[in-house]
């Protein structure tokens, strides 16, 4: 049985195979969540991330890249970025999507059995936080359907409203195949 996990913390603490940095398009560090993986993580995943922009230009939006974790518990960073809320006019909700989904293929490429997300674009991006955490669940609840190697998903919320918003939201999640824990 697969399961979806929610956790009230810190993602740079977190031991799973790939944690989810919510980049920005340039790999090079930023605030928030990004900052906070940069910082941890040491000079090695910023080296990393240089080496993508010289081979590729960056990372655009909705798009996914992997590096090592560095100093982190995890065993690699996947990056992805999310867009910026723009009152919904610039197909920020599919943008959104792409993101938590190419993650995922990136986890399953790497045949990665488990994943740890934040909350992408809520905080200085800000898009609506019920409408973010909407699409993230969907996204995941879709892709666990069939994908193989994938088992566990953790969604790890550092602010009390996000995980408020999950812990509702998941507790509605009625299936036989997930299992929901730490609601």
């Amino acid at each position: 049985m697969k399961r979806i996990h929610l956790v009230y913390g810190d993602i740079t603490t977190q031991k799973v195979d790939a944690i989810v940095n919510a980049a920005n398009t340039s790999l090079l560090g930023g605030g928030g969540v990004d900052g906070a993986i940069h910082r941890k993580g040491g000079e090695q995943i910023l080296a990393e991330c240089q080496k993508i922009r010289n081979k590729q230009g960056g990372c655009a939006v909705g798009e996914a890249v992997i590096t090592t974790a560095g100093l982190l518990p995890s065993h690699y960073v996947i990056h992805t970025v999310g867009p910026i809320w723009q009152d919904g006019q610039a197909n920020e909700d599919q943008l959104l999507k792409k993101a938590y989904l190419n993650s995922l293929k990136l986890a399953e490429k790497y045949q990665l059995s488990n994943i740890a997300f934040p909350n992408i674009s809520t905080g200085v991006y800000h898009f609506p936080k019920v409408q973010a955490s909407e699409i993230s669940i969907e996204t995941v609840l879709e892709f666990l359907e069939y994908n193989q190697y994938l088992q566990d998903i953790y969604f790890v919320c550092f602010d009390k409203e996000n995980f408020q918003i999950y812990q509702h939201l998941l507790s509605q999640i009625q299936t036989d195949k997930i299992q929901v824990l730490g609601l």
